[in-house]
């Protein structure tokens, strides 16, 4: 049955507009980024079959062009606009926090770094740095690889919070491993930094881990 034939209240479309996005399931909101489904298939069971082969949702938006392009009923097209709508999220989330303060809605704040760091293949150490009203002015990329004192150079991160005027930071990054959990490694880069920007008066506010879909705040540890 098409979906056209469902009542009302089941199309994902309608559904959306009349209980708004947050009511429909993963693959409803997929089916309607699809708009159709393949021959014998809805676009709602193309969505559930094409997020058991990826995994998840979030399997499926981090996935490379060849491994999507592979799937049925997807292409280069759908990539592009898949990828069009994730940077459009992403800055739609940058504009709110150059409005509001990172500690009045540190909410926002993990969704955005979780919205730039979830699905990489490796471990990214980056910085937000914001003005003395905790606004966001820049978003960096320092450094790749294993984070740790070797890899993560305090005198690095003092530069270029200089350069960017910033009166506090927000440390991040990722655990490809998925887990969200900060390591000895994690706790000791986090106390240097701290002790290297405290030399000229930049405070760090917090140090937020990344992992599949969920983070770890260090604040509210309270292992700052």
């Amino acid at each position: 049955m098409a979906i056209s034939d469902w009542p009302n209240n089941e199309r994902p479309r309608e559904k959306l507009l009349s209980r708004g996005p947050q009511a429909l399931s993963d693959a409803e909101l997929l089916a309607i980024f699809l708009r159709t489904g393949i021959p014998g298939k809805t676009a709602v069971d193309l969505s559930r079959e094409l997020l058991t082969r990826f995994g998840s949702l979030q399997g499926l938006l981090s996935t490379s062009l060849e491994e999507f392009c592979s799937a049925p009923g997807l292409g280069s097209a759908k990539y592009a606009q898949l990828q069009a709508t994730l940077e459009m999220g992403k800055r739609h989330i940058h504009e709110q926090l150059q409005t509001e303060s990172a500690l009045t809605n540190p909410i926002l704040t993990q969704n955005y770094l979780r919205a730039k760091l979830t699905g990489r293949p490796y471990e990214v150490f980056c910085c937000l740095y914001l003005d003395n009203q905790h606004r966001i002015l820049a978003f960096e990329e320092l450094f790749r690889g294993t984070i740790d004192s070797a890899s993560v150079y305090p005198r690095e991160v003092v530069q270029n919070t200089l350069k960017n005027n910033a009166a506090a930071v927000i440390f991040a990054h990722n655990h490809p491993s998925g887990v969200a959990e900060p390591s000895i490694a994690d706790q000791h880069i986090t106390k240097k930094l701290i002790q290297a920007l405290a030399l000229i008066d930049v405070k760090v506010l917090d140090h937020i881990i990344v992992g599949s879909g969920e983070a770890t705040s260090f604040a509210e540890r309270g292992l700052l």
